[in-house]
């Protein structure tokens, strides 16, 4: 597709490994966790496979 840019805000959160697969941090972490295990804060932490289609990645990030 021509003409379209980078989403920098996809940009910073995601990250496309080699194999193509789409890595992103799990949403709302950030606060209100001090009753979480510490186990389970970490691995909250943890990027994880983020669902996106093919059609939206490369709308949002068609530089990859």
């Amino acid at each position: 597709m021509k003409g379209f840019k980078t989403n920098k805000s996809y940009r910073k959160r995601l990250r496309v490994t080699k194999t193509g697969k789409v890595l992103g941090r799990k949403s709302g972490q950030d606060h209100f966790n001090a009753k979480e295990s510490r186990k389970k804060q970490l691995n909250q932490k943890r990027p994880r496979v983020f669902g996106i289609k093919n059609k939206d990645l490369s709308r949002y990030l068609p530089h990859n």
